[in-house]
């Protein structure tokens, strides 16, 4: 079951990638509230999968649709994860409010990551103009989601490719700590609602 953590705008704009979480909760938030979406290309071969896919869902539900494009280059001294990030929140921020689909088993990823390198923290709900009302929900709500309402979403190969650090963390470092800790979502979910 899908749930918010905070209550919303009536008007909205989701980023969506065309993956499980971002078209779930376009499902969901469609629903009862007037949504445009967004989209935002990285000139990658998933980019444009992901892109044809997008256009299409939106298309047919008649929602909305703004496009970005990456157009500079990566400088040398980051990743390009942190790089696409930074350009994508560039793109977000003079659409208004923008809601993602940033779930719990990011937030602990993240977590994981920060505490490796001695800065424990979480992800915000806020980040200026863009909205996570949904960290303390599990990806595999959204796969259920998406699945009892019929509703189909794109996979980006990426998420699997462990040269990227976010998928090394969850295919390698993830199993271990919950072999350790096998109530991690479940303690990090509590520090997420505690938090302002």
């Amino acid at each position: 079951m899908l749930k918010l953590l905070f209550p919303l705008p009536k008007e909205i704009t989701i980023a969506l990638s065309g993956g499980v979480d971002s078209v779930a909760i376009t499902d969901f938030l469609s629903r009862k509230h007037k949504v445009t979406c967004a989209f935002f290309h990285h000139g990658t071969e998933n980019s444009e999968r992901a892109f044809e896919f997008v256009t299409k869902f939106c298309t047919n539900r008649n929602l909305p649709l703004f496009v970005g494009m990456l157009t500079s280059q990566k400088p040398d001294d980051l990743s390009p994860e942190e790089f696409w990030r930074n350009e994508r929140y560039k793109f977000l921020e003079p659409l208004g409010n923008v809601v993602t689909g940033h779930h719990l088993d990011d937030v602990v990823e993240t977590y994981l990551w920060a505490c490796m390198h001695g800065t424990p923290k979480l992800i915000p709900r806020f980040r200026n103009n863009v909205l996570r009302p949904f960290l303390t929900t599990r990806k595999s709500e959204f796969v259920d989601w998406c699945k009892r309402k019929g509703v189909s979403w794109c996979e980006d190969t990426s998420n699997t490719d462990t040269k990227y650090t976010g998928s090394l963390i969850r295919h390698n470092l993830l199993p271990m700590a919950l072999q350790v800790n096998p109530g991690l979502h479940t303690m990090v979910k509590k520090l997420v609602e505690k938090q302002e």
